[in-house]
């Protein structure tokens, strides 16, 4: 049984990664063709406010400016898309649809005049849920996965500050409202996905049965006296 169990979870843990896994290689074909046939695509990327660009919320996530560029998003991507079909199995691809078109829409509406392209927005999303997720759910295990998050990718927050990295064009818009995206979904979905364990305490038995004697309704379980007995007599010799 034992042994059983450990298979279905290693099934259960390759199948969690999958799809993650696919989504990242696709990104790296579109790289490949931009660089063989030297035919770049990053025009698909959003400029805010420009209806022409507004089906690119769609084509955004698969475009990077460079191999740096997407190798950074790729790690990421990969190990949190993975945490999220892995815990969240019922709702995952529930949670990456919303984060991806919200984060999107977002960025068209409120940033700035230029033109954004990555899949950076997707990677905050994904680690504001995960990390948000096992706050409010109180479980112990997706708590430990908000550790993981923090520890591998807390220096993410600098990605809000482009002035730290003057020498880069960040997307920092991108990046929040991928972030904000993310603790919707983890407001939104709280009361869905893993729960925490629940301990419940029976009452004891042994307990009960000593009080039998003393709460039982039945007088005759405490007399007990035959209705034929007579009171004996006794005589001094």
């Amino acid at each position: 049984m034992i042994t059983t169990n450990k298979h279905q979870e290693r099934n259960e843990l390759l199948k969690a990664f999958f799809y993650p896994l696919i989504f990242v290689l696709i990104l790296w074909m579109i790289k490949a063709f931009e660089l063989i046939f030297h035919f770049p695509l990053t025009g698909a990327g959003i400029i805010p406010r420009n209806l022409a660009h507004l089906p690119s919320i769609l084509s955004m996530p698969l475009l990077h400016a460079d191999i740096a560029h997407l190798f950074s998003n790729s790690g990421p991507l990969f190990i949190l898309g993975g945490f999220i079909f892995y815990f969240y199995r019922e709702i995952a691809w529930k949670v990456i649809v919303w984060i991806y078109g919200l984060s999107g829409l977002w960025l068209w509406i409120g940033g700035r005049d230029a033109l954004h392209i990555g899949a950076s927005g997707l990677v905050y999303g994904f680690a504001a849920f995960l990390f948000f997720g096992g706050i409010f759910k109180r479980s112990t295990t997706l708590m430990t996965v908000s550790l993981v998050i923090i520890f591998l990718y807390g220096s993410m927050v600098w990605g809000f500050f482009p002035e730290f990295f003057p020498e880069k064009n960040i997307s920092w818009e991108g990046h929040l409202f991928g972030f904000i995206a993310g603790i919707l979904m983890a407001v939104y979905y709280r009361n869905e996905g893993p729960k925490a364990k629940e301990y419940h305490w029976e009452d004891d038995d042994d307990t009960e049965d000593e009080n039998a004697y003393w709460v039982s309704d039945n007088s005759a379980d405490k007399t007990m006296l035959d209705k034929d007995a007579h009171p004996t007599h006794f005589k001094r010799g």
